[in-house]
């Protein structure tokens, strides 16, 4: 190292090293037919991928079932009959209704999931869960050759970049250190979750059976009677919950704890900047130091306009940090705006927008993205909030937040009848924390078969030693307790790998969870000691995790935050998994 390169701050080192691996990566290093080469592959890759997407695509939309009986559509909720009787309606049927039909259900999956969750229709489920799991593999729409050819080319990339895989070359933009340590991850939680995966499921075996279901429990019963035994056991709807969770009070309450823990008052600034829609809020952050300066400020849009915003929640940038960017006149800085957009109800009538608890916790998650794009303390915009961090850190302070949804006090001060002001009943707060970790090892072992599948197909397969399917067959089956079915073409619709940004990288999501875990539990070790203790927590969560974005390695600064390195016991604590 150059003496000029110690001179530079460690977030200009930082940028430089982020440039220089992404021009690496992108083949700058290679020249003459190597590079050509390289420059094809791409090309192909991307087309490739676009034609899978599309396959996906057109093999869902290709399948539906028309239903003219009543009685076939047993248990099924009206709201669910509403959105099959609309799918009729689209389809042609001008006179289909949720009382008379026809109803139409197809491989949608807001359609598909549900139908699978409520309907008491066996054969139904069954013929369903078939054509779902070989979606995109029949002669119209088959991804089979697409994907062993986007495998074969991510090969040939990995090597005229100098890795030994693909995934060697996905691990060296994560923070993740090896591919061995991917794959212990992996195998270590499955052995903490299989036997209690099949305890779960005996459990759903036993309830099914003493309801009269005769046959063995099968791959498309486990949605339905699992749903059926969780209603009885945590006996709430969204409806009984909805009342006491009206937007203003839960931001009056997230707001309130983030002003506690991370020093920061937040402000309604209605009217101090143009907006998009007149439901659209806008708020300053100061800081609660004693000069009380706007330190960054948000747009918040929280309701359903179907006609005008997708679906789902996200935070976006509207504006960086930046010191080069900032006003010269004052010699300041640029400060920070972020877009939080959600998508629940409209306030109706006197009614006031009611949240479900999972939009509570949607709502925590992108504020917590949000604080980290606003509290950071990065100079250059490179670097600067969520910008520069890994893909399987990012998600730190999002899912961080997220677990403050099920702490007591946080409950009791997001929480307040829209009528009455009385918070959330103790026994509906417990019904939410124990329905949490219902199936909680199945769910997340299915989830690690992905992960080591992907890696898997990114790291070790040979197509002349082990057949696609087999190879999707043995790493499935190792994580279900229920054996996938032999025509099972799962790979055909994983889109994340194939399709998305998530090739051998699926198994962010969970290393990203046990980060986040990890990082709360240093907040619920500190609330047993004091209020002030947690805030000094806080402290040090918003002048790391928070300030540092992407300037430093998440290792180092997830070290700086916690004192060592990241453990997966809190995770496995906060699951029930710990003693196993």
């Amino acid at each position: 190292e150059s003496d000029e390169w110690s001179k530079l701050e460690l977030a200009q080192q930082r940028i430089i090293e982020l440039s220089l691996r992404s021009a690496t990566l992108s083949g700058v290093g290679l020249e003459g037919e190597e590079k050509e080469k390289f420059n094809k592959l791409k090309l192909r890759a991307a087309e490739l991928s676009t034609k899978f997407s599309s396959n996906l695509l057109d093999a869902t939309k290709a399948y539906s079932i028309t239903i003219t009986d009543k009685n076939e559509l047993e248990d099924l909720p009206h709201s669910l009959l509403q959105m099959f009787a609309q799918s009729a309606r689209d389809e042609g049927h001008s006179d289909a209704s949720p009382e008379d039909g026809p109803w139409r259900v197809t491989l949608d999956p807001p359609s598909y999931v549900q139908f699978m969750k409520y309907s008491a229709n066996r054969s139904l489920r069954e013929t369903l869960y078939r054509a779902y799991s070989t979606r995109a593999s029949g002669e119209s729409f088959d991804n089979e050759a697409i994907i062993l050819e986007l495998l074969e080319i991510r090969q040939q990339i990995a090597k005229l970049l100098g890795f030994n895989s693909y995934a060697e070359v996905s691990i060296s933009k994560k923070m993740a250190p090896s591919v061995e340590e991917v794959e212990k991850m992996h195998s270590d939680l499955r052995e903490k979750c299989i036997s209690i995966a099949h305890e779960e499921v005996k459990t759903v075996a036993t309830y099914a059976k003493q309801h009269g279901q005769t046959e063995p429990l099968a791959p498309w019963d486990l949605g339905y009677w699992s749903e059926k035994l969780k209603a009885e056991k945590y006996l709430f709807t969204d409806e009984e919950i909805k009342p006491y969770f009206p937007l203003e009070r839960v931001l009056d309450g997230l707001f309130s704890l983030t002003s506690r823990l991370f020093g920061v008052t937040i402000e309604a600034a209605d009217g101090q900047a143009e907006v998009w829609n007149s439901d659209v809020r806008f708020f300053n952050v100061r800081s609660a130091e004693s000069d009380k300066e706007v330190i960054a400020r948000f747009f918040l849009d929280p309701y359903s306009r179907p006609k005008e915003k997708n679906g789902g929640a996200w935070m976006n940038t509207c504006v960086d940090r930046s010191r080069l960017l900032g006003p010269r006149e004052k010699g300041g800085k640029r400060i920070p705006v972020a877009y939080i957009i959600c998508n629940q109800s409209p306030p109706v009538g006197e009614t006031p927008s009611l949240m479900t608890f999972r939009e509570v916790e949607t709502l925590f998650h992108e504020f917590g993205h949000g604080l980290q794009h606003m509290l950071t303390q990065m100079e250059y915009g490179d670097v600067a909030g969520i910008n520069g961090i890994e893909w399987d850190a990012v998600e730190i302070p999002s899912q961080m937040m997220e677990n403050f949804c099920y702490d007591k006090d946080t409950v009791a001060a997001i929480s307040g009848h829209y009528k009455t002001g009385e918070p959330l009943p103790e026994e509906l707060f417990e019904k939410l924390k124990a329905a949490r970790n219902y199936m909680v090892a199945t769910v997340m072992l299915r989830q690690l078969g992905f992960g080591a599948l992907d890696m898997y197909l990114h790291s070790h397969y040979s197509p002349s030693q082990e057949p696609l399917f087999s190879v999707q067959q043995r790493l499935l089956g190792e994580h279900a307790v229920l054996s996938p079915l032999e025509e099972d073409r799962f790979l055909c619709s994983f889109a994340h790998i194939f399709a998305g940004g998530y090739a051998a990288g699926y198994y962010s999501y969970k290393w990203a969870e046990i980060l986040s875990c990890d990082a709360y539990g240093a907040f619920e070790e500190a609330a047993k000691e004091s209020p002030e203790a947690a805030a000094r927590v806080g402290r040090k969560f918003r002048d790391t995790i928070l300030a540092r974005g992407g300037g430093q390695h998440p290792e180092q600064v997830f070290e700086a935050f916690r004192g060592r390195k990241p453990s997966v016991v809190p995770l496995l604590t906060q699951y029930g998994l710990a003693d196993n």
